[in-house]
């Protein structure tokens, strides 16, 4: 155990890396996370030929919208999980979260509409060709771990980084803490772990029985937390050389990563300052 880690009853990460004191209450606002679907019908409306699944959506936003451009009833994509046979990896145990490749997919196939088997296929698949490939995996095995584990990382790094460029900070922020064997304290593995978007993390939820609970688990959580971009994947497998411990981001485009306690303290009372101006001017 990395004995210089602050108390957890003292400080926490939380979405987009932003780390701030419990006792503040601060609250972090969730992205928005509608994936683009169809319009409504109406007067206009033509049929959908694609179905766009951008970076970072869960499995379950996806299972949704599935169901919603094939016009089935809810439920159907996520049901058809047992008959569509994804190639999988072991790990994954027949969870393809993290291996529904944000993407444009097509909706119809020799000029029939496809299946909702036949498109997560598709999606798995073009996840499959993405990871297992040469960078992506060679780079996993430099960084001694598989690409199920890289994947997972990837994830987190989609959900935390503030932007692209941030991408391979925040992913040697989670390697650094792995291999200090801290915890890794962050609220977007909470977030999936109570399946929902927008964060109003408190103590009691970072005490919460969760698997997914970065607090309270070491290590990373079972699966990955959503399903992440090559932007993503290129950081968990190279990330930045540096040796930070704690990210936060000040306010938009103004990301501070440390590995001095101290300093990250000054980072988060400018962050918690500017919090408060921005409520007060509202």
């Amino acid at each position: 155990m990395y004995r210089n880690t602050p108390p957890r009853s003292t400080i926490r990460l939380t979405r987009r890396g932003r780390l701030v004191l419990i006792a503040t209450g601060a609250v972090v606002a969730g992205t928005a996370v509608a994936v683009p679907l169809l319009s409504l019908r109406g007067e206009g409306w033509t049929e959908p030929t694609t179905l766009v699944i951008p970076e970072g959506r869960r499995a379950g936003q996806i299972y949704d919208a599935v169901d919603k451009a094939l016009d089935r009833p809810p439920g159907t994509t996520k049901k058809s999980l047992a008959k569509a046979h994804l190639r999988l990896p072991a790990d994954a145990e027949g969870n393809p979260e993290g291996y529904l490749f944000p993407a444009t997919y097509p909706l119809e196939r020799h000029g029939k509409k496809t299946t909702p088997e036949a498109l997560l296929s598709f999606m798995v698949d073009t996840a499959n060709k993405k990871f297992n490939g040469a960078p992506v995996a060679a780079g996993a095995q430099r960084s001694a771990m598989n690409v199920y584990q890289a994947v997972t990382i990837a994830s987190i790094v989609q959900a935390e980084a503030a932007t692209e460029a941030d991408m391979g900070k925040v992913a040697r922020v989670i390697v650094n803490r792995l291999e200090r064997g801290m915890p890794l304290q962050m609220d977007s593995t909470i977030n999936y772990g109570l399946n929902r978007s927008t964060l109003r993390t408190t103590g009691a939820d970072t005490r919460i029985d969760s698997p997914y609970n970065s607090y309270q688990r070491m290590g990373l959580p079972p699966t990955p937390i959503d399903n992440p971009g090559e932007a993503a994947m290129r950081a968990a497998v190279n990330p930045t050389p540096g040796d930070w411990l704690y990210f936060v981001t000040v306010k938009p485009g103004d990301t501070r990563f440390t590995n001095s306690f101290e300093e990250h303290r000054r980072n988060v009372a400018e962050f918690n300052k500017n919090q408060q101006g921005s409520a007060t001017s509202g």
